[in-house]
C-alpha cells in the first residue's frame, strides 16, 4: 500500500471517529453545549483538557522552536506546565465554586456589573480570535503534506470536520471527541520518538535517551550535538545565550498566561464538584506531561539526525550530493517549507551559520559561500521526523493524524469559548435577556458557526500577525484576564471600577508594547521602534510583556479601587463565600 493511501485511511478513520461520537453525544441543552451538564469525570476531562491545551503549537511548533535554540527555548516547557499548577492551585476550583458557564459571566457576575462583562468579552474574543488562526493554518499545512492537497483545501477540510462535531455536539461533544484526539496525538507523538530515542542512544524512552549515550560515537548525547554545532559553527545547544531577565519574565507571561486561556477555564466547568476541577488539572498535567517529557529529546534527536543526514561521514567531510538528498527531503520541498540552494554550484548541499565570524575563515578554506538550507520551516520537524530517521510507512500516517488531532481538538475549544461568549454573554446576559433555551442554543450554534467561517476566512487570508498569534494570545490573556480572576477570587474589596480599569490598562499597554516593536496588527514596516534588544525599554522584549501588562493591570486595578466605593456587601459575602471549602453552586437555569 501506497504511502497517500494510508494517510489517507488512518486520517479518514480518525475523522469518522470524532464525527461518530459528536452524533452520540449530542447537545440538547444550553448545559450540554456550555458545559455538559457538568457530568464529566475528572480523569476524562483531564485528557480533554490535555488535548484542549496541547494545540499546534505544542505538537508541531515547540519540538522545532527547541530543535533550532536549544535550551534557551525551555522555557516554553516551564511556562506551559507551570501554568497548569497555577491553574490547579488558585483558580480552577473556585472558579468551578461559582457555579457558571463561561468566564465573562464570571467576571460579570463578581463585579456586578455589565460593562466588566462586555470588556472581559472582548479580551477573550481577541485571545481566542488570534490563537485559532494558527491552529487552522497548521491544520492546513499538516493537510497540504500528507494527503497532497493545497493548503486552502485542507483548511477547508479541517473546518469540515470541526463544524460536524463543535456545532452539533458542543462542548459534551467536544469534550470525548477531545478525549479521542488526545489518545491519537499522544500515541502519534509517542511512537517515532521511541524508534528514534532507541535508534541514536539504545534507549526506548525518549526523555531517558536524551541524557543517554549517543550509540555510533559513544559520547553523551547532547555532548555530541553540542560538538556538530561547534563544528559548524552553531552556538552550542546547552547552553544560555540569551537574557536571562527576559526569559523568567517569558517563562512567567506563559505561565499567568496559561492559567488565564478562556478556553482552558472553561473546561474545568464541566466537572460535577470543586473536588473535581483540582482533580481534573492534576490529571491533565499528568497527561501533558507525556508530551512535554518527549519534545525535548524530539528536538535534540531530529537536530541531530538533519546534522547527520547531510554530513553522513562526519562534519569534517563533504556533505552529500544535492541530487543524492532523501526521499524526505524532496517531498518537503514540493510544499515549499524546505529549500535549498547551491551558492556555489558545486552540486553539494553546505549547512552552516553563515553568521558566524568565527567560522568564516573556515567555510572559506571549504569553498562555501553561504549556508544552503535556505529555507527550514521549523513547524515541519516533528510531522518529518519518522521520514528523517526512516521510519515505517504507518508511522508517518499516524503522526499526520496525531497533528491534525492537534490542531482541530484546540480549535474546537477555542470556537467554543468564542460562541459561548457571544450567545451566552452577549445575547443572553446583555442584549436579548427573555430569549427561551431553545433559541439560545439555537444561538451558540449560529455563533460556533460564524466563528468557525471567521477562522476559515482568516486562515486562508491570514493577516501579519498570524506567525506572533501565540506571542499576542498568551501576553493578553496574562495581562487582562488572569489579574481579573485573581482579583475577583481572592479581593473581597475590588471594585467595579478597579477591575474594568485594570483589564483595560493591561489589554491596551500590551497591545501597544508588542505594536510598536512588531508592527501596527504585524504589518511589516509600520513598527515605530526596530525590534532589537538595544532599542527595548529596559531590555523588556515584546515577547515577555504579557508579565509587564499583568504588574500594570494589577496596579492599575488597585490604584482606581483606593479612590473608588467598595462593592456591595453582598459581592464581598459572595467572594468569601468562593473560597469557604464547601460544596458548589449548582449551574444557574437558562
Amino acid at each position: 500500500m501506497d504511502q497517500f493511501t494510508l494517510n489517507l485511511l488512518v486520517v479518514g478513520a480518525s475523522f469518522a471517529l470524532y464525527v461518530g461520537i459528536a452524533i452520540w453525544a449530542r447537545a440538547g441543552t444550553t448545559a450540554d453545549f456550555y458545559a455538559a451538564s457538568r457530568g464529566v469525570n475528572p480523569i476524562v476531562n483531564g485528557a480533554a483538557t490535555a488535548a484542549d491545551w496541547m494545540s499546534a503549537a505544542s505538537f508541531i511548533s515547540m519540538a522545532g522552536l527547541i530543535a533550532f535554540v536549544g535550551y534557551g527555548n525551555s522555557s516554553f516547557l516551564m511556562g506551559w506546565t507551570g501554568g497548569y499548577v497555577l491553574l490547579a492551585l488558585l483558580l480552577a476550583p473556585y472558579l468551578r465554586k461559582f457555579g457558571r458557564f463561561t468566564v465573562p459571566e464570571f467576571i460579570g457576575d463578581r463585579f456586578y456589573s455589565q460593562t466588566a462583562r462586555i470588556v472581559a468579552v472582548i479580551c477573550l474574543l481577541v485571545i481566542s480570535i488570534t490563537y485559532v488562526i494558527g491552529q487552522m493554518t497548521g491544520a492546513g499545512v499538516a493537510f497540504s503534506r500528507f494527503l497532497e492537497v493545497e493548503s486552502w483545501q485542507g483548511l477547508l477540510i479541517a473546518s469540515g470536520v470541526v463544524f460536524i462535531y463543535a456545532v452539533l455536539g458542543g462542548m459534551k461533544g467536544i469534550t470525548y471527541t477531545q478525549l479521542a484526539q488526545y489518545c491519537v496525538l499522544i500515541t502519534a507523538y509517542t511512537i517515532p520518538a521511541v524508534f528514534i530515542s532507541f535508534q541514536l542512544t539504545n534507549n526506548p524512552v525518549p526523555a531517558l535517551g536524551l541524557f543517554s549515550t549517543h550509540a555510533e560515537s559513544g559520547l553523551p548525547l547532547l555532548a555530541k550535538l553540542d560538538q556538530v554545532l561547534l563544528e559548524l559553527g552553531f552556538q552550542d545547544y546547552t547552553g544560555n545565550h540569551g537574557s536571562t531577565f527576559n526569559m523568567v519574565l517569558f517563562t512567567m507571561s506563559l505561565m499567568i498566561g496559561t492559567a488565564g486561556l478562556p478556553h482552558v477555564i472553561i473546561r474545568f466547568f464541566t466537572v460535577p464538584r470543586v473536588a473535581d476541577a483540582r482533580k481534573s488539572a492534576g490529571w491533565a498535567l499528568i497527561f501533558i506531561a507525556l508530551l512535554y517529557l518527549t519534545a525535548p529529546a524530539v528536538g535534540a534527536m531530529a537536530r541531530l539526525n538533519i546534522i547527520t543526514t547531510i554530513f553522513p561521514n562526519g562534519t569534517q567531510e563533504q556533505p552529500i550530493a544535492y541530487d543524492e538528498r532523501p526521499d524526505w527531503m524532496l517531498n518537503w520541498e514540493q510544499t515549499g517549507l524546505l529549500a535549498f540552494e547551491d551558492k556555489n554550484n558545486d552540486g553539494l548541499i553546505q549547512y552552516y551559520n553563515d553568521r558566524s565570524e568565527e567560522f568564516a575563515s573556515v567555510a572559506a578554506e571549504r569553498g562555501w559561500e553561504g549556508n544552503e538550507m535556505v529555507t527550514f520551516n521549523q513547524d515541519i520537524l516533528v510531522l518529518a521526523n519518522p521520514e528523517i530517521a526512516q521510519l515505517p510507512g504507518w508511522v508517518i500516517a499516524l503522526i499526520a493524524a496525531g497533528g491534525l488531532a492537534a490542531a482541530l481538538s484546540t480549535a474546537a475549544g477555542l470556537l467554543l469559548a468564542i460562541s459561548s461568549a457571544v450567545s451566552h454573554d452577549l445575547l443572553k446576559s446583555t442584549f436579548m435577556k427573555g430569549i427561551s433555551e431553545k433559541n439560545e442554543l439555537w444561538a451558540a450554534r449560529i455563533s460556533m458557526a460564524g466563528a468557525i467561517a471567521l477562522a476559515t476566512y482568516l486562515g486562508l487570508n491570514p493577516p501579519g500577525f498570524a506567525a506572533q498569534v501565540v506571542a499576542l494570545a498568551f501576553g493578553l490573556a496574562a495581562a487582562t484576564l488572569f489579574p481579573v480572576l485573581m482579583m475577583g477570587i481572592f479581593s473581597m474589596k475590588m471594585n467595579t471600577e478597579g477591575a474594568v480599569a485594570g483589564m483595560l490598562a493591561g489589554l491596551f499597554s500590551t497591545v501597544l508594547y508588542i505594536f510598536t516593536y512588531l508592527g501596527w496588527f504585524f504589518i511589516p514596516g509600520t513598527n515605530m521602534l526596530p525590534n532589537t534588544p538595544d532599542n527595548w525599554i529596559l531590555g523588556i522584549s515584546p515577547l515577555s510583556f504579557g508579565t509587564i501588562g499583568a504588574i500594570i493591570n494589577f496596579a492599575v486595578a488597585y490604584a482606581v479601587m483606593s479612590v473608588t466605593r467598595e462593592p456591595p456587601q453582598e459581592i464581598q459575602e459572595l467572594v468569601y463565600s468562593i473560597r469557604v471549602p464547601r460544596g458548589a453552586a449548582g449551574a444557574i437555569e437558562h
